[in-house]
């Protein structure tokens, strides 16, 4: 099996220097760029992974590249890992509505950073093996293509969103606490506050627009998908 392929985006050359070691020391293959608008030329001509994102870049930030590769279908499945200096639940919660699926804040441990690229990796290769449809009470979620319908009306969520929505259409009537909806998103032991799961079930039911009630409060515990 050919190793993956990561490309990092960084544009402080010591730390993608010592990125770009872990990463190869580890078994994957990668490029680096020093710039997002260098990043999506290479990534017409090449393919990749997984996106490791330096979200403070010179020219067009990381939340700009973000929006941008999102709005390309040929892109949505590849996993970004944003990396910033910014620890504030504002950035690292608008991180994640722009479309990237994990961050890490600087500075910041190769081996945990390895850990996480494995994970990211790990949920795309389940979320390939899927490729069934789920369908709940008129919303069709299409794994394979990362494609949401609600009554016919293509719905465009983020790359978080989707994994939520997933989730709770295979599972109606389940109750799932913060902590359980935190690890079948983001796997063990990630730090995000129960403020950021709340702002993402509000965001996932405005698009969800009248079937955004599906999504029930269960007070005390967490949330379900009615039946």
């Amino acid at each position: 099996m050919d190793a993956k392929k990561i490309l990092v985006i960084e544009d402080e050359k010591n730390i993608g220097e010592l990125i770009e070691f872990n990463i190869r020391k580890s078994g994957f293959q990668s490029s680096r760029v020093d710039s997002a608008e260098a990043a999506l030329k290479l990534l017409a001509r090449e393919q990749f992974d997984l996106i490791l994102l330096d979200l403070m870049l010179a020219g067009m930030d990381g939340m700009d590249f973000c929006k941008i590769f999102r709005s390309s279908k040929e892109f949505k499945q590849i996993p970004i890992i944003m990396l910033t200096a910014r620890s504030e639940d504002a950035d690292i919660v608008s991180g994640l509505e722009y479309g990237a699926n994990d961050y890490i804040t600087k500075p910041f441990s190769p081996r945990v950073l390895i850990a996480r690229i494995k994970a990211r990796l790990r949920d795309t290769s389940v979320s390939g093996d899927e490729g069934s449809v789920v369908s709940y009470a008129g919303i069709v979620i299409n794994s394979e293509f990362h494609e949401v319908c609600s009554d016919g009306v293509p719905l465009s969520l983020t790359a978080n969103e989707f994994i939520l929505l997933r989730t709770f259409l295979k599972n109606p009537g389940k109750v799932f606490s913060r902590d359980a909806i935190i690890k079948c998103v983001h796997g063990e032991g990630y730090p995000v506050t129960d403020r950021a799961v709340d702002v993402a079930v509000v965001g996932l039911r405005k698009k969800l627009g009248a079937k955004g009630a599906l999504i029930e409060t269960v007070r005390g515990v967490g949330y379900k998908f009615s039946r």
